[in-house]
């Protein structure tokens, strides 16, 4: 059955052009008019996402065509738009920036599969009438290009009037408004990029401030007029999984070092028959009562590092019961508590867990970075030989032992690498995984874990 969508798109022409600053003042300024409003993020960014959530109060879904797969985006789309009066979806990098050279599982390829209007935000700074060959490019590029409006960003209030005449008689495309440029929502940087909203001083207050100048500067009704011309969805649902008996306890990693999960693949493992027990691993002494699987996702351990080497009960644990056959899956921030030993970002180095043997260092650069196919080597937790599961890297901190249970190679490229230390019981590695995009992995897992939950051995 057809569902009625209404959605929009805020891309831009490259990264750094305000797209998450101007997205959540959307959302905030669609919210104050006492509008439902859902969010979306293209592409396996885990931080924009958790804005969009601290704005809302819900959560914010991952559009990813390489991770997910058309089917599943649109699937996606669809759920998040269930409800609401309009979907907002927030683009990745330049509107067409895609795999290597292409437009593959970019922005625009997102908009494309999706039918979704999009609004393009163009940095107006230090230009005239060039701007008009700029906006014109993006348009003629692809055919349809999607784009159905722009924002002229960072242009004052006096100029955007002429700035936006101009540029509607050049490229015949709507102007739907301007944006100053806005001091007052300045968002930190780090070596990973922008921080966590959560560590945001004073963040609803920054984005109700951008969000009473977009009530101004942009003409809001004509944007949801644009969202309304959005073509109806009706995505293909296949029938649900069939969860697995024994409804194992998963204990998940989740606080300040650890706190980097699609909501999509918890959805999965719920779906399988998983329960989940939340623990810290910086502040609990033990793990959950009655976990028959350990799932230590992303984040920045190495800001943390001498709290989790002090907490010296949990790592005694955990080390007991991975190498004991304890289901764990531990992704990049996870891998690298697992290892014998961190550096912080001072370079002091602190004992972890010890299940890894190595040592994990800061490189001051980022390394392997996009995304992968994994291919496995032999059998283990996830795959057998020969299976491929897609996955991104994104990692400044480097171990002396990253693993070689697996292939890791780029798509449309010759690059590839050894990565991943697997066995029947486990996965570690810097790749993050989007188990919903995979659902046979997804199993897989829950499968080991009730199975251990029974006192029966994981094969």
């Amino acid at each position: 059955m057809s569902q009625v969508a209404p959605r929009i798109m805020i891309s831009s022409t490259a990264s750094g052009a305000g797209k998450t600053t101007i997205t959540c003042g959307l959302l905030a300024a669609l919210r104050s008019r006492g509008l439902s409003v859902a969010a979306c993020k293209c592409g396996p960014d885990y931080l924009d996402p958790s804005f969009h959530r601290q704005v809302l109060g819900a959560r914010s879904r991952n559009l990813d065509l390489f991770l997910a797969g058309e089917e599943l985006v649109e699937r996606l789309v669809a759920d998040a738009a269930c409800g609401a009066d309009v979907t907002v979806v927030e683009g990745a990098m330049g509107y067409y920036d895609g795999i290597a050279q292409s437009d593959v599982a970019s922005a625009y390829d997102v908009a494309r599969v999706t039918g979704t209007p999009v609004v393009l935000v163009v940095d107006a700074r230090g230009k005239a009438l060039s701007i008009c060959a700029e906006v014109r490019g993006f348009i003629a590029f692809r055919t349809p290009s999607q784009v159905a409006g722009v924002i002229l960003n960072r242009v004052s209030d006096s100029y955007a009037p002429i700035m936006a005449r101009m540029v509607e008689r050049e490229c015949g495309v709507a102007v739907l408004g301007h944006v100053p440029t806005l001091d007052v929502a300045a968002l930190e940087s780090r070596h990973l990029g922008l921080v966590q909203a959560d560590e945001v001083a004073d963040l609803r207050e920054k984005v109700d401030a951008v969000a009473r100048v977009l009530e101004r500067t942009i003409d809001l009704d004509r944007l949801l007029r644009v969202a309304g011309e959005a073509p109806d969805l009706d995505p293909v649902r296949p029938a649900p999984p069939e969860p697995i008996a024994g409804n194992p306890i998963v204990a998940v990693a989740r606080d300040e070092a650890f706190s980097f999960y699609y909501p999509e693949t918890l959805d999965l493992l719920e779906r399988l028959g998983a329960r989940f027990a939340f623990f810290s691993p910086l502040r609990d002494s033990r793990l959950p009562k009655g976990a028959s699987g350990l799932y230590l996702g992303g984040g920045y351990p190495e800001l943390h590092a001498a709290q989790l080497s002090a907490n010296a009960s949990l790592r005694g644990e955990i080390a007991r019961l991975v190498v004991g056959g304890l289901p764990t899956i531990a992704e990049c921030g996870g891998f690298l508590y697992l290892h014998e030993s961190m550096e912080d970002v001072d370079g002091a180095s602190y004992p972890l867990v010890g299940v890894v043997g190595g040592h994990c260092y800061g490189r001051g650069r980022l390394g392997r970075f996009g995304y992968v196919t994994l291919t496995a080597r032999h059998d283990n937790l996830l795959a057998r030989a020969g299976e491929s599961i897609p996955a991104h890297e994104f990692h400044y901190w480097e171990s002396s032992n990253s693993g070689s249970s697996f292939y890791a190679q780029k798509p449309q490229s010759e690059r590839g690498w050894d990565a991943v230390i697997a066995t029947e019981t486990l996965y570690a590695g810097f790749p993050h995984l989007y188990l919903a995009g995979c659902p046979q992995a997804a199993r897989r897992f829950v499968s080991a874990c009730a199975t251990y939950g029974q006192g029966g051995e994981v094969r």
